[in-house]
């Protein structure tokens, strides 16, 4: 792996993995076009722990992909945990279980699956999309990230263009899409030139949901 030298955070030293409460924290987000964004910083305390290992643990891919008639590298490496599949560390399926209780009045469903990104370096990205395959094309629904290790910025914008949002994420933040936000907004991890470390990202979702 390249790319700057991962810091851990100062908060995590020491520190065994944990959830902090999500009810009376959530920093909620009205954006346009019913969507909205909840935020939360370090929600999973002893992060670092968790980060290393998704490093070790998880089974990373790399995948090609076609974009203008031309197959590329996707710029990140990928795993995709299904319903049932045991998830690499355990206070990952603590959260889901946590998200999927705290969300039940909204959602009316459960968390099950579990998408994975490990960017690399700051050459590492992600561009504008919403999460539109599947059942989240044409219905509200939730997707909520996790964050570990570097932060970097996830932006937000409305579909079509216009100002964006800037959460930067890493070291157990959480954020969850929510209301239109899969279909009236887009999101994006994009490239940086600054030195930044490895950051893991977890995405649960509902069934159908991707």
């Amino acid at each position: 792996m390249t790319g700057a030298a991962y810091q851990p955070s100062m908060l995590d030293l020491g520190v065994s993995p944990s959830l902090g409460p999500l009810a009376g924290r959530l920093r909620r987000h009205r954006l346009t076009r019913g969507a909205w964004v909840d935020h939360l910083p370090s929600w999973v305390a002893g992060s670092d722990e968790v980060f290393e290992t998704l490093l070790r643990e998880v089974p990373w891919r790399a995948e090609r992909r076609t974009m203008y008639e031309a197959e590329v590298d996707v710029p990140r490496l990928l795993c995709w945990y299904g319903a049932g599949r045991p998830l690499p560390h355990p206070i990952l399926t603590a959260a889901r279980t946590a998200l999927t209780r705290h969300y039940a009045p909204e959602l009316g469903e459960p968390f099950v699956t579990a998408g994975m990104c490990l960017y690399r370096s700051g050459r590492d990205s992600v561009a504008w999309h919403g999460d539109t395959l599947g059942r989240s094309a044409h219905a509200d629904t939730m997707v909520a990230i996790v964050s570990f290790g570097s932060p970097r910025a996830l932006l937000l914008r409305p579909r079509g263009g216009g100002e964006s949002l800037r959460f930067p994420l890493g070291h157990g933040d959480l954020v969850v899409m929510g209301g239109s936000c899969q279909r009236t907004w887009e999101h994006a991890v994009p490239k940086t030139a600054r030195p930044v470390g490895p950051r893991v990202s977890v995405q649960f979702r509902p069934a159908g949901v991707a």
